[in-house]
């Protein structure tokens, strides 16, 4: 039998539970680092494919739907858990239809027959673990408390990043880098890529198991509990709330936006950060994954680190010295672009020391927010806000790179969007009360 709890702050969450519950974001390390960044939609957009602009255009186009579809569906998915009382049910859900998805992936062959085949795996799967991440965020204030929300965050986040480097260590040496690795695997038919997807499926299921099994079913108390209503009511009943929340919690309506955009400028970071290391910096591919390994060591710890100055200083000052922090290491990526290999693996490591820091308190300054029994709503406009500007840092990058002709230019880019979200947060009150 399932077990259920009401949720109570002022319980200290076992330490238990907190593992549990971090272990998700180890786990979902496998769709973040392998199959969106590093593995599976670069083979995707590989020769094997079809003309490389153009696969890649495609893959815009599918990744746009599904940010679309998260968009209108993740407030309404995140509110409806909120009242049936199935939080957790429907973490496992969307979990496991990832899970699913990933293995699937296993059957795209290196043909153009099977490109549309895996744009739809790919799209569909970024749309459920938008999903899982909706009930995933709300389930923070279940193994945390207000003194140690910070912590928690930080520690659920590092380990993200930590069980990201661990799963691309075990395929790239296991399957990717060798000529023949495990098991006799190559690289034919796109072989070694394939069944790097099913052990990327089995590490995500195996560790979503621990957060399933020890953190109990979400109830809400009696005075917070709302009426089921049905699917399209649900955005009658959302319309109202975010009227009320624009007339009571302004601040925090004003939060959302500001970190919508910070957040794609830290998306960003990433999302480019291989393609300036290959092409200014003269990285070669087996470097670029070796300093990916690093960038996520290094974020990975500072990110648990920062977590209890986060619950001592508040979270804003946290994202705005992160931010800082980002907006001078990316500057001197940019000014001393000519200095070589040792200028990015310096400077763009420190970028790295900022990144999980600003996510992770972006996400505890929320949660503090949001009274019980609206967390997945109100994550679920969290992940809508943040969907919704989702174009910023690529076309900044873009318009930058096409303006000066130059790839470094990009980075001016997506500094840009970063101080852009950071002169936003500035006027954010930092305390305020709960959302109501």
């Amino acid at each position: 039998m399932t077990e259920t709890v009401a949720v109570d702050a002022g319980t200290p969450p076992t330490r238990g539970r907190v593992v549990a519950w971090a272990f998700w974001d180890w786990g979902s390390a496998s769709f973040n680092a392998v199959v969106t960044t590093f593995v599976f939609s670069v083979y995707l957009t590989g020769s094997a494919f079809g003309d490389e602009a153009a696969v890649s255009a495609q893959l815009g186009w599918a990744l746009a739907i599904a940010g679309l579809l998260v968009a209108v569906l993740a407030p309404i998915t995140g509110q409806r858990s909120d009242t049936s009382g199935r939080r957790k049910f429907w973490l496992g859900a969307n979990t496991f239809v990832v899970v699913g998805l990933t293995t699937a992936m296993f059957f795209i062959e290196a043909s153009p027959s099977y490109l549309v085949l895996g744009l739809v795996l790919l799209a569909a799967g970024n749309v459920f673990f938008e999903f899982a991440g909706v009930n995933y965020n709300a389930m923070l204030g279940q193994v945390s408390t207000p003194r140690t929300i910070g912590k928690v965050s930080g520690f659920g986040w590092g380990m993200g990043y930590l069980g990201g480097i661990v799963l691309l260590l075990i395929v790239y040496f296991g399957f990717i880098a060798p000529e023949v690795g495990l098991f006799g695997v190559t690289s034919e038919n796109g072989l070694a890529v394939r069944v790097t997807m099913l052990v990327a499926a089995a590490w995500f299921g195996l560790f979503a198991l621990p957060v399933l099994l020890r953190v109990p079913e979400y109830r809400a108390p009696a005075a917070a509990r709302r009426e089921k209503v049905g699917f399209l009511q649900s955005y009658v009943v959302l319309a109202h709330d975010v009227k009320r929340l624009w007339s009571t919690s302004r601040p925090t309506v004003y939060f959302l936006f500001a970190s919508a955009i910070f957040r794609d400028g830290l998306a960003g970071v990433f999302t480019f950060g291989g393609v300036l290391a290959a092409s200014v910096f003269g990285f070669s591919p087996s470097e670029v994954i070796i300093f990916a390994i690093a960038a996520n060591v290094v974020a990975g710890i500072a990110t648990m680190a920062v977590g209890s100055l986060d619950d001592r200083l508040g979270a804003k000052p946290v994202i705005v010295t992160a931010l800082v922090g980002l907006l001078v290491s990316g500057m001197l990526v940019f000014l001393l672009h000519d200095g070589g290999q040792i200028v990015f693996w310096t400077a763009g490591l420190a970028l790295c020391l900022f990144v999980g820091p600003a996510q992770s308190a972006s996400r505890t300054f929320l949660a503090r927010l949001i009274p019980v029994g609206r967390e997945g709503e109100v994550f679920g406009l969290y992940a809508t806000t943040g969907r919704a500007v989702s174009f910023l840092a690529p076309t900044a990058f873009a318009i930058f790179v096409s303006i000066f002709g130059a790839v470094y230019w990009g980075i001016l880019g997506i500094m840009l969007v970063l101080l852009l979200g950071l002169l936003l947060l500035i006027p954010v009150t930092a305390r305020q009360q709960q959302i109501r």
